[in-house]
């Protein structure tokens, strides 16, 4: 099986999702890049798959970055360096026999240089459905688990549960001997 590496761009998605664009109008874009880092948290580790969010610099100038936070690994370009051509770079490298890359961009061109190399595209607004989904797939399991592992609270006394499931197999006993 191959392994899944999803690269996103990350201020394509913060243009393109509607609580993102609200902190983006706000000014707030260090929120916006904080909650687009914790919903694809939450998805990659659902999905089983490795996200690296790419960053242009020219919205942080002079940082040149890679760390890891929420799990995922979110770079800064370089300065002068966009985004899609960071990722070009790196879907051509990446790209192997071994792994499937896939792209989060909306932007047309990029999209058809994705597939050039091989790769498979996601739009914005596909990531954005893909995630409420597993958002509720998570819910649901979730329930599912704690419904399976709720143990029942009975108000009968031990002594009481045990003189009730003697009479139960007696009677099961004479129901089967006749």
């Amino acid at each position: 099986m191959k392994k899944e590496l999803l690269y996103v761009d990350g201020y394509n998605m913060i243009g393109a999702w509607p609580e993102l664009v609200k902190l983006k109008h706000q000014d707030q874009m260090a929120d916006a890049r904080d909650l687009l880092l914790h919903e694809l948290s939450n998805y990659a580790k659902y999905e089983g798959i490795e996200i690296r969010i790419v960053f242009d610099a020219q919205l942080v100038p002079g940082i040149t970055q890679r760390y890891d936070k929420f799990d995922v690994v979110v770079i800064f370009t370089k300065e002068g360096e966009t985004a899609d051509s960071f990722i070009e770079k790196a879907v051509g490298d990446e790209n192997l026999l071994i792994t499937q890359v896939q792209v989060a961009t909306s932007d047309l061109a990029e999209q058809w240089i994705i597939f050039q190399k091989g790769a498979t595209r996601k739009s914005a607004n596909e990531l954005y459905k893909d995630i409420k989904q597993a958002k509720k797939n998570i819910a649901i399991d979730s329930a599912v688990y704690r419904m399976q592992t709720k143990t029942r609270n009975s108000p009968l006394k031990e002594e009481d549960r045990k003189k009730l499931e003697a009479l139960y197999f007696d009677m099961v006993k004479k129901t089967h001997n006749k």
